[in-house]
């Protein structure tokens, strides 16, 4: 990855040289300013992504406004650029100005040369995940939607409710789809400028939930080295994403409710408040009402989490969608594989229509994959489909029973079929091991 482009302005020549001396090893692309006339064309000419402002220039003038003008003049013309405010004078008014007029930091001179290490490498890593944010939501396909009459009232149901900036709750099977709809609503909201920042709550150890959703301090704790913005930091006026809400351990609801109440957030290791401005968008395939009612999940936070419920069909009860699903896939994967296969025979559309997809779209996506991969020509015949014959048999007895009977009898299959072996249990399941141990535990296999 490209190191960022870095630009000191200090009038003090000494500073530039133990500046340049500092970061030469780190930053290969350093430039210096002994004034900032010249500073926005420099910004421009030499494509500047970090830059260590001085917020005093003329003699005997110590109050930090010129820096507070360079700062409002950098982020009106070039926003995309990091700021640094350095002075030798530390007053916390001017800091928090300067931060809320958009600078990323503030330094007082004279600065620890660690300290300015380690806010220069946190400042260059957000740049890098900002920035593979925006390629991966750039590469992510739009909601597939079927013509089926239950898919199409659910898209009427977002098209009301994206826009405003209501909490939802999705439900749904798993690999029904549930953060492709998050992302679909966050696209159609007015806070689709921002990425949508997503955490997966059952890929996360329960000793590190916390730290997760609200960050911590250096030294809250032993590996806390340096200071860690949270979940809910980095998605400050977006939209924040919690799949396998359900997950969350009950002790850890009580503070989530909190800053969804009070849309403040506290630190681990830290008793300062941060405002926080999102929009929640949760997700989970267990019964959070049954989950209340057996004291594993707050009654509270479900009201909160649960403004708006949204319910995603599986793909059994929408079998219009199946074979116009299948064929999105083909091309995906023709393309991918450098293959002909053009479309379904119809021996092939009947087996995929027999089929009950306890896996749903996910399922169909890992069939249609191998599908292309194994068929030999133009045309899919139904020997092609590597379907499981006796899970299907196994869900159709478990339909008349509850999901979390479903749930059970799938995950048990999967273990005794792979014998033991949950890395493959948990990928053909399309679920983290972290998940698959929970529900191994919640299920006592």
């Amino acid at each position: 990855m490209k190191k960022p482009n870095i630009l000191v302005v200090d009038d003090n020549r000494g500073v530039l040289t133990a500046v340049k001396l500092l970061l030469a090893p780190h930053y290969p692309q350093i430039h210096t300013l002994t004034s900032p006339v010249n500073l926005i064309s420099t910004i421009q000419s030499e494509k500047i992504d970090i830059l260590l402002l001085d917020m005093n220039f003329r003699a005997g003038i110590n109050n930090g406004n010129e820096g507070l003008f360079w700062l409002n003049e950098v982020k009106t013309t070039h926003p995309q650029v990091d700021v640094i405010l350095c002075t030798a004078y530390a007053e916390i008014n001017l800091a928090i100005t300067g931060i809320k007029q958009g600078a990323s930091d503030f330094m007082v001179k004279p600065w620890d040369n660690k300290k300015l290490l380690e806010t220069l490498e946190n400042i260059a890593k957000k740049r890098i995940v900002a920035t593979g944010k925006k390629k991966d939501e750039n590469s992510i396909p739009s909601m597939f939607w079927g013509s089926s009459i239950k898919m199409q009232k659910l898209k009427q149901l977002i098209e009301k409710t994206a826009t405003t900036d209501a909490n939802i709750l999705i439900t749904g099977e798993n690999g029904t789809g549930k953060e492709m709809l998050a992302r679909e609503i966050h696209k159609q909201s007015h806070r689709s400028i921002q990425s949508m920042v997503s955490l997966d709550m059952g890929a996360i150890t329960e000793s590190l939930f916390e730290s997760e959703l609200f960050g911590h301090v250096k030294g809250a704790f032993t590996d806390a080295k340096m200071d860690r913005e949270g979940k809910f930091e980095a998605a400050n006026h977006s939209s924040l994403f919690l799949d396998e809400i359900a997950n969350l351990p009950y002790a850890l609801q009580a503070k989530l409710l909190a800053s969804i109440q009070n849309r403040t957030i506290t630190k681990v290791g830290s008793n300062q408040a941060i405002n926080i401005d999102i929009r929640l968008i949760c997700a989970t395939n267990a019964n959070l009402p049954a989950m209340v009612r057996n004291k594993e999940f707050r009654e509270d936070l479900l009201y909160r989490i649960n403004t708006i419920k949204i319910e995603i069909p599986p793909l059994r009860e929408r079998k219009e969608d199946i074979t116009e699903l299948a064929q999105l896939f083909i091309t995906k994967y023709s393309k991918r594989y450098n293959r002909q296969c053009i479309e379904l025979s119809e021996t092939a559309k009947n087996t995929l229509l027999s089929h009950t997809w306890p896996g749903n779209i996910r399922e169909l996506q890992h069939t249609i994959e191998k599908a292309v991969i194994v068929s030999e020509g133009k045309i899919i015949e139904g020997k092609d489909l590597d379907i499981d014959h006796s899970m299907t048999v196994e869900t159709k007895e478990c339909q008349a029973k509850t999901l979390e009977d479903m749930e059970y009898q799938m995950i048990k299959q999967s273990i005794t079929k792979n014998q033991g072996n949950l890395s493959i249990v948990a990928s053909e399941l399309g679920i983290s091991r972290q998940t698959l141990y929970n529900k191994i535990k919640k299920y006592e296999l």
